[in-house]
C-alpha cells in the first residue's frame, strides 16, 4: 500500500507531462485556422513541439514501476502545479510570435485565460494573428470545465486513480456525482460542456458570426471567460448574437449536474434546487431594477435598456465578462449594484467563478438560524439546503471560505493601492481577479484593459486569478509550511 502521508513526486511529474502532451494536442488545434488565414504557423508549431516534447520525456523518464494511487498532497500539488505549469508553456506562442513579446505580460495573458478570468493586457486585439486568438480562446475552453477534470476522465489510461484531483479543484462545495465512478462523472460532465459549445456555435455562425467568430465566442461564454475577438467585445455584434450568447452565459452558471439531469429528464431535481431559484432571482431582481434606473436616467428605448442590462448582470454574476455597455458611466448607484454582483459569482459546479450562490444562501440562512438560536437557546435548529440538513462543519467552511476571501481582496485592494493605483481601481482589479470576472472598475473598468499595470502588479494580479480559479484552499494549503512536513 502507498504511503499516503508523503508526496509521490514521480506520480506528480507523470501527471503533468501528460497533462503538457495534451495542451500540445490543443495548441496544434489552431493551425487549421493559420493556414485558412494565411498566417505564419511556425510559432505555435514550434511551442507545441517544445510543450510535448518536454511531455513526453516526463512521461518515458518514469517507468510504470512509479504508478501508485493518487494521494490527498499529491492531489492537491498536481492541481496547483498545473495551472502554472501550463499557463507559462501556454505563453510560448504569445512570446514566439511576437503577439506578446514580453513573456511577464504573456504569462498574465495566458493564466487569464486558462482560469478563465478575461483580464486582458492586449490593446488593440483585432491586430493579433486569428490563430493565436483562437488559441487564447482555447485556454479559456480547457480551463471553463477544469483541465483536471479532463485528466480525472482518463486518467484509467495512466493507471492512477484521480478522485483526489477532482476534491483538490473542488474543494468545500462539490458538484454531485452523477455516477459512483468518478471518472464516469468527469466525462457526463465533459460531454455536456462539449454539447453545449457546438449547440452554441451553430446558433452564433447562424447569424452575423464567421466560423471563426463563433467558436472563439462560444469557448469563451461556455468557460465563462470573457475573451473576444474583437476591441469592442460583444457591443460590436447586434442582438441576436448577444440574446444567443446571453442564454449560454446563463446555461454556463449553472450547476452542470443539474443540466445533466434536466437532459435525462430528472425535472424534480433541477426545479427544486434551491441554489438555482435564488440564482434566476437574482438576475431577475438586479436586472429589472437596473433597467427600470437605466430608463429614469438615460431614456433610450426598454429593448435597449432591457437587453444591456440583462446582458451586464448575466455576464457579471456568472463571471463571464462580455461587455455590451459601459456600466461604469450608469447613475452610481446603479453601476456599485454591479460592483456588489461582483462577490456573488455563479452556481457551485459551474464554470462560474465568485463566491457562488450557494455559500451566499448557507451563509444567510445560517444567519437567520442564530438569531432564532438566540431567542431558543435550547431548541436544535439546523441549517437545510433542498430539504436536507446541512452539517456543521460545512457550514464553518463556508464561513471560512467567506472570511478567507474578503481577507485576500482586502489585502490585494491595500497592495494594489501601495503601488500607486487609485481605490476603485485597486478594489476593481482586486476583485475582477480573485472573483474571475475581468473587468471591475476604476482603470478596470469594461472599456478598458490592464496593460497600465507595472509588472508587479501583473504577478500580485495573477497569483489573485489563480487563488480565485482553484477556490482559494488548493494554493493557500500547498504554499503553508504544515503541507510539507512529514
Amino acid at each position: 500500500m502507498p504511503n499516503r502521508n508523503i508526496i509521490h513526486f514521480s506520480i506528480v511529474m507523470k501527471v503533468l507531462s501528460f497533462l503538457l502532451m495534451i495542451e500540445a494536442i490543443f495548441m496544434l488545434s489552431s493551425l487549421p485556422f493559420a493556414w485558412y488565414y494565411a498566417e505564419n504557423s511556425w510559432p505555435m508549431i514550434y511551442a507545441a513541439a517544445i510543450t510535448g516534447s518536454i511531455g513526453i520525456i516526463g512521461w518515458y523518464a518514469i517507468g510504470k514501476k512509479d504508478r501508485d494511487s493518487i494521494g490527498k498532497r499529491d492531489g492537491y500539488l498536481i492541481v496547483a502545479l498545473t495551472w502554472v505549469v501550463i499557463s507559462i508553456f501556454g505563453s510560448l506562442p504569445f512570446v514566439f510570435s511576437g503577439a506578446i513579446p514580453d513573456f511577464t505580460n504573456a504569462f498574465f495573458e495566458t493564466i487569464s485565460g486558462f482560469t478563465t478570468t478575461g483580464a486582458t493586457i492586449l490593446t488593440d486585439i483585432e491586430i493579433v494573428p486569428r490563430h493565436m486568438l483562437y488559441w487564447r480562446a482555447m485556454t479559456h475552453w480547457i480551463g471553463g470545465m477544469g483541465i483536471i477534470v479532463l485528466t480525472v476522465a482518463i486518467l484509467p489510461f495512466l493507471g492512477i486513480g484521480g478522485l483526489q484531483l477532482m476534491i483538490a479543484e473542488m474543494p468545500g462545495i462539490t458538484p454531485d456525482k452523477l455516477h459512483p465512478r468518478i471518472t464516469s462523472t468527469a466525462k457526463r460532465l465533459w460531454g455536456i460542456y462539449v454539447i453545449f459549445t457546438a449547440a452554441e456555435v451553430i446558433l452564433l455562425w447562424i447569424g452575423e458570426m464567421d466560423f471563426f467568430e463563433s467558436v472563439c465566442h462560444s469557448f469563451a461564454t461556455m468557460a465563462t471567460g470573457g475573451f473576444s475577438t474583437k476591441n469592442a467585445s460583444i457591443a460590436a455584434y447586434g442582438i441576436y448574437s448577444q440574446y444567443v450568447i446571453i442564454v449560454f452565459m446563463l446555461l454556463a452558471g449553472i450547476n452542470f449536474t443539474l443540466h445533466y439531469f434536466f437532459l435525462h429528464r430528472s425535472f424534480r431535481k433541477v426545479f427544486s434546487n434551491e441554489e438555482l431559484r435564488l440564482y434566476f432571482w437574482i438576475i431577475l431582481a438586479v436586472t429589472v431594477f437596473i433597467t427600470v434606473g437605466l430608463l429614469v436616467s438615460e431614456p433610450s428605448g426598454l429593448e435597449i435598456a432591457f437587453r444591456d442590462t440583462l446582458f451586464t448582470v448575466t455576464s457579471i454574476i456568472t463571471t463571464t465578462g462580455f461587455v455590451t455597455a459601459n456600466y461604469y458611466l450608469w447613475p452610481s448607484y446603479l453601476w456599485i449594484l454591479i460592483f456588489a454582483l461582483m462577490f456573488i459569482g455563479g452556481s457551485a459546479g459551474s464554470t462560474g467563478g465568485g463566491v457562488k450562490v450557494i455559500r451566499h444562501l448557507l451563509l444567510l440562512r445560517n444567519s437567520w438560524q442564530e438569531i432564532k438560536r438566540s431567542i431558543h437557546p435550547q431548541a436544535i435548529i439546523t441549517v437545510k439546503y433542498n430539504g436536507k440538513s446541512v452539517s456543521q462543519q460545512l457550514i464553518f467552511n463556508v464561513m471560512a471560505f467567506f472570511l478567507v476571501y474578503v481577507l485576500l481582496f482586502s489585502a490585494g485592494t491595500i497592495l494594489l493601492s501601495l503601488l500607486g493605483n487609485d481605490f476603485e481601481t485597486s478594489i476593481g482589479a482586486s476583485i475582477a481577479t480573485l472573483g474571475n470576472i475581468g473587468p471591475g472598475i476604476g482603470h478596470v473598468g469594461p472599456v478598458d484593459n490592464y496593460a497600465f499595470f507595472g509588472n508587479i502588479e501583473k504577478w500580485l494580479l495573477s497569483f489573485l486569478m489563480l487563488l480565485g480559479r482553484l477556490e482559494l484552499f488548493t494554493i493557500l494549503i500547498v504554499i503553508s509550511p504544515v503541507f510539507w512536513r512529514r
